[in-house]
């Protein structure tokens, strides 16, 4: 393969990576009524005048499936991290015991259920959409690079390649998306 090509599968390779990644960390972010560190990601709190993500300003651990247990290094920041925990509006409710903010996580309705598997099948979508947008960036390049000169057999398996890593990304999306609904729907 000519180093144009390689370019066009590493640039392909970027793009589809970023897609996967996406839908990944966004699923992640659904919960399914276990309790995770990760739920509290997105949860910003005010540390003297800036705003800056909860796991720079506490330890944030699960002791069991249905408890978060938040512990700033700074006794002053407990107000502040409950105050970020509601403002998030991720429907967790925080309780500050003195030392520590602790979150009871409720178990989930089967219609809430149904609805995060719903969420996650839309993130699924937009990965996939990713996923076309980079088959379509590559699949350009290679025919640019075949008006340049590129044999159109080379041109013909490269597309090839190209489909090969965009079918591999679209089975590990699904996967993804099939591993979280049950995860959703397991009891």
């Amino acid at each position: 393969m000519n180093e144009d090509l390689k370019m066009v599968m590493d640039e392909l390779q970027e793009g589809v990576e970023k897609s996967l990644s996406h839908v990944e960390a966004e699923v992640g972010k659904l919960r399914a009524g276990k309790a995770s560190p990760s739920m509290l990601d997105s949860v910003m709190v005010d540390y003297y005048g800036s705003k800056v993500p909860l796991s720079q300003v506490a330890n944030v651990n699960t002791p069991d499936a249905k408890t978060i247990m938040v512990k700033p290094w700074e006794k002053g920041m407990l107000d502040e991290i409950s105050k970020g925990i509601m403002v998030a509006n991720i429907g967790l409710n925080p309780q500050n015991d003195g030392e520590q903010v602790i979150i009871n996580v409720p178990a989930l309705t089967e219609e809430r259920r149904m609805q995060i598997v719903k969420m996650a099948k839309s993130e699924s979508e937009h990965g996939k959409i990713g996923l076309r947008s980079s088959r379509k960036d590559a699949i350009d390049m290679i025919k640019s690079l075949q008006k340049d000169g590129l044999s159109e057999d080379m041109a013909k398996d490269a597309e090839a390649d190209v489909q090969k890593v965009i079918d591999d990304y679209n089975k590990r999306i699904d996967d993804t998306i099939t591993a979280k609904e049950k995860e959703l729907m397991t009891i």
